[in-house]
């Protein structure tokens, strides 16, 4: 089972507790964007396998959007932290590297 700590309350909650936000990190285009920017915006996502970056509220506690870090294959939970932040902190970065030596974080368009 998938255990996310939640950065606002610290409770550490099962998925359960928790509602599913999809990938982290977009940038977001609206109103006077390109279509093409709006499309990719809608449709593209990464789902990639291993490191991956995903937005997760905890729904049936305070009830506040976050960020989680995790592997996708092997569920290890490497950070959360707010989703005001633009970039993983470096903490969760390095921890990311020590279990998958050759992972650089990118800028996501």
């Amino acid at each position: 089972m998938l255990m996310l700590e939640c950065p606002y309350c610290g409770v550490l909650a099962d998925e359960t507790e928790l509602a599913p936000g999809g990938e982290a990190h977009l940038t977001r285009h609206g109103p006077g964007s390109s279509d093409d920017d709006f499309q990719d915006y809608l449709f593209t996502r990464e789902n990639p396998r291993g490191v991956h970056f995903e937005r997760w509220r905890h729904a049936h506690g305070c009830g506040k959007w976050f960020h989680a870090a995790r592997n996708t294959v092997t569920l290890e939970v490497y950070g959360t932290y707010p989703a005001q932040t633009t970039e993983p902190p470096k903490e969760v970065c390095a921890k990311i590297t020590g279990a998958a030596p050759g992972w650089t974080w990118r800028l996501f368009g």
